[in-house]
Formats: structure tokens, C-alpha cells, sequence
């Protein structure tokens, strides 16, 4: 690995060393043990790993799209492997694979877990499982802005409001976006812990809302979101993981931004309010609608977790709100609903365009006043074309292994958009402890693929096979 991608996944490294360091001093403060000895490994190995990568004099002058994508696919791999190391080394007699299946799917916030029964796990494995899913969050805010070159220039450009893309500024821009996000998870703790939600579990909540992952701290979440209040409350926290991360930070200074600034929120906004109506008015048979309102925040923002009295009926539309998910710049995963938007608006425009020849039809952002140009467009395009296609691969795959179709389907789907198998999906019982080796590494591999996009696998592969 060269200079860049020792820097780059030494830095996380040495902040899940700090997260280490949290779990030992809350075993010793709580008397918890049994599994302290492997969060003291952790901390020890990862620390030495984060330095070892960050002592280095030469700096590289240029990094090229390649090394940019290796290094995130290798920090898919490498940071597991350090954050499987509890689960490996506690009581519970993991096997390797099952633990490295664990570490992944909290790494990529996807929430898929071979625990049948929480509570049967010491809290500080409980602690150290939301943790791998908020510092996968974090790495996931980076990863775009590493590759944002390839997925929108005009994402780019919006994003130069909040973020210095000078090298010479990259140590002061990653601790703002760090700050924001802690700063985030503390007020979504604190939030919780207002409508009257233990503070072990407030905890763990938070982070796994803003990661917009699926690790809950108990079995079942009807347990503690008993009341209609609480599930409001808790479906608007969902949504902080399907707004812009840089949402809350333009509310400080809403005298000094245009409109320009809240677009794309404004936009999923209107979209979230016609979901809202639409639900309400064609759906809300049982008069359970602050139960659907949780499935809805929970679909867009792709953490997938759901009450019992969800409608089982409405599985596949919830599925397609996974599919579309939230903001660019956020911690859901998803085609996202702007490329949605403007492909739509792009093919109605080329119909209208042979219907009346004389007229110009712009493809543009009617907030923003900016025009979105072909090779966006095209990207877009490309990105729904490679969904398409890696369902198709995943669902195939999966079936081979005696999986029915419609369950292969929605593993599929739930696996590519990282989000966790629950009720609403009509997976809740669903045991991923039973499934063979070969199903766990497939899973694992897809669920890498959902956060990097396949697109970034070809860009390599032309990379090295097409070579001069």
C-alpha cells in the first residue's frame, strides 16, 4: 500500500483504538469481566497498526481514482478484521467466519447479526456492536468524499459550501465532519433519553440511528417504543440518517444561506411529506398510522428496523423505499431520489423533445437554478443499470443455496441497500447463524459492494484489464 492508504486507514485505526479504550473503561466502571480482556487486545493491536500506518516521511504528491478505491475496499476488508477481534475472543464461542460476517455487517451499518437472542450477550459486547456501526458511518461520510469524483460533480460543487477539497485542508475538513457527527449522536442520545429510554439503550440507539445501521441493544424494540409519542419521537430521529449531514449544521447560520443550501433537503422533504399523505389516506386501515410512520422513516433511511404491528401487506413498497433511500451525503444507502428525480425529469424531457423539435428542454435543479449535464445523467443511469444487475447476481447466487425466490429477493435487495432483515420484510425470524460458508462470504462480499457501488469493481477492473 502506498502513503495515502497507510494515512487514511491509520486514522481509523487509531479512532477504533479509541472506541477500544471506551469499552475497557466501561467494563472495569460496571464490574463486566468476561470479555475485557479482548477489547484490551483490540486497543493494543489496533493502536499499534494506526501508528505503524501513519510513520512515514514522504508524502505522495498525486492520488490517482485506483489507489482511492483500493483504499476503500482495503478498509472494508482490514478494519473488520481488527473490530471481529471481540467477538472472536469472548465467551460465546464464535466461529472466525461468524465473527468477521458480525464485524461486516456492523462496518457497513447493514445490521444483519448471528445473535438468535440478544440479551443473552454482556453489555459490553452490546456496546462494542453499535460502535462498529457509528465508526462504519463515519468511514462511509469519507468514502464519498474520496470517490466523489466518480458518483456527481455536481454533488462536488454543493458540497465546496461546507467542504475544503484542498489536500492542505484535509486534516481541518475530516475534523469537522467527525465533530458534526458526534455532535449529532449526542443529541440524538439525549433526545431519547428524554422520552424516558434507559441510557444504556439511549446509547446504543444513537449510534445506530446515525449510522443508519440495524444492531438494537434487546430483541425486540416494541418493548421500548411502547407508546404512540415515543414512536413519533423515534421516527423523526430516524430521519437524520436520510437528510444531509449538513442539514442541522445550516439551521446555525439559516440568516446567512439561500435556498441554494437546502435543496436537496427540500426536495426529500416534499418527498417525504407526499409518502406521508399517500400512506395516511391508502393505507392506514387499522388506524396504526404512528406505526407506519416508523416504517417509513426507517425504509427511507435504510435502517430497516420495524414494530410488530407493521402491515405485512405493504413489504414490497417499503422495499421500494429502500431502494430509492435518502440524501447523497448521508449515512443511508440507496440509488438516492434525486438521480431518481432527475432521470425521470431527463426522459420525459427527451420524449418532449421528439414530440416538439423546436422546443429546448433543460435538465436542471429547479431550486438550485443549475443545469445537470449528460455525463451525470449518464452516470445515474449506469449506477440503476449495476443495481439492477447486482441484484440479479446476488439473488441468483443465493438461490442456488435453497433459498426460495422471494427470500432470495429480499436478502438481495436488503444486502446491496445495507439495511436489516426485519417484520416489515417478513424476514424477522430470519436465522443467519444456520446459513453455510459459501452464503456468508456472498452475503459479506455484497454487503462491501453496497457501500462502495459496484461501479467502483469496474473502474478497477478496466483498471487491470485493459491496460496498455
Amino acid at each position: 500500500m502506498n502513503r495515502f492508504s497507510l494515512t487514511y486507514l491509520g486514522l481509523f485505526l487509531l479512532l477504533l483504538s479509541i472506541l477500544s479504550f471506551f469499552n475497557v473503561i466501561y467494563s472495569y466502571y460496571f464490574n463486566l469481566y468476561l470479555n475485557i480482556d479482548a477489547y484490551i487486545y483490540t486497543l493494543i493491536i489496533s493502536l499499534f497498526l494506526g501508528f505503524t500506518f501513519l510513520i512515514k516521511k514522504k508524502t505522495d504528491s498525486k492520488i490517482s481514482i485506483y489507489i482511492k478505491i483500493l483504499t476503500l475496499i482495503t478498509g472494508y476488508l482490514i478494519l473488520p478484521l481488527i473490530i471481529s477481534i471481540p467477538y472472536y475472543l469472548s465467551i460465546y464461542n464464535i466461529s472466525y467466519l461468524n465473527c468477521f460476517f458480525e464485524a461486516v455487517s456492523g462496518f457497513t451499518s447493514t445490521g444483519f447479526t448471528i445473535f438468535e437472542n440478544i440479551k443473552h450477550i454482556d453489555e459490553s459486547l452490546i456496546l462494542w456492536r453499535s460502535s462498529s456501526q457509528w465508526i462504519g458511518g463515519i468511514y462511509f461520510l469519507f468514502s464519498i468524499i474520496l470517490l466523489i469524483d466518480i458518483f456527481d460533480d455536481n454533488l462536488k460543487k454543493s458540497l465546496t459550501n461546507y467542504i475544503s477539497f484542498n489536500s492542505a485542508e484535509i486534516f481541518k475538513q475530516s475534523l469537522k465532519i467527525l465533530l458534526l457527527y458526534s455532535i449529532l449522536t449526542l443529541f440524538l442520545f439525549i433526545v431519547l433519553k428524554l422520552i424516558n429510554i434507559r441510557t444504556f439503550d439511549s446509547f446504543n440507539l444513537s449510534m445506530t440511528i446515525i449510522s443508519s445501521g440495524g444492531f438494537l441493544p434487546f430483541n425486540n424494540i416494541d418493548l421500548i417504543i411502547n407508546s404512540d409519542l415515543k414512536k413519533i419521537v423515534f421516527s423523526i430521529l430516524m430521519l437524520f440518517s436520510y437528510f444531509s449531514l449538513f442539514l442541522t449544521y445550516n439551521f446555525f447560520y439559516l440568516r446567512k444561506k439561500s435556498l441554494n443550501f437546502f435543496a436537496e433537503d427540500i426536495y426529500l422533504f416534499i418527498y417525504l411529506i407526499f409518502l406521508i399523505i399517500v400512506f395516511f389516506v391508502f393505507f392506514n386501515f387499522d388506524y396504526n398510522f404512528s406505526s407506519i410512520l416508523f416504517s417509513i422513516a426507517s425504509s427511507i433511511s435504510n435502517i430497516g428496523i420495524s414494530l410488530n404491528n407493521t402491515p405485512n401487506n405493504l413489504f414490497f413498497l417499503f422495499l421500494i423505499l429502500v431502494i430509492i433511500g435518502g440524501s447523497f451525503f448521508s449515512t443511508s444507502s440507496g440509488i438516492r431520489f434525486l438521480k431518481l428525480y432527475l432521470l425521470i425529469k431527463f426522459s420525459i424531457n427527451e420524449l418532449l423533445s421528439h414530440i416538439r423539435p423546436n422546443n429546448v428542454y433543460i435538465n436542471r435543479f429547479n431550486l438550485l437554478n443549475t443545469i445537470i449535464h449528460k455525463q451525470d445523467i449518464y452516470k445515474y443511469f449506469l449506477s440503476v443499470i449495476i443495481f439492477i444487475i447486482s441484484l440479479i447476481i446476488i439473488s441468483s447466487l443465493l438461490a442456488i443455496f435453497n433459498f426460495n425466490f422471494s427470500q432470495a429477493f429480499i436478502i438481495g435487495i436488503l444486502t446491496l441497500m445495507n439495511t436489516v432483515n426485519s417484520s416489515m420484510y417478513g424476514l424477522h425470524d430470519f436465522n443467519f447463524s444456520d446459513l453455510n460458508i459459501l452464503a456468508k462470504y456472498i452475503l459479506i462480499i455484497f454487503m462491501i459492494i453496497g457501500r462502495v457501488e459496484l461501479i467502483t469493481l469496474l473502474i478497477i477492473s478496466k483498471k487491470f484489464l485493459f491496460k496498455n
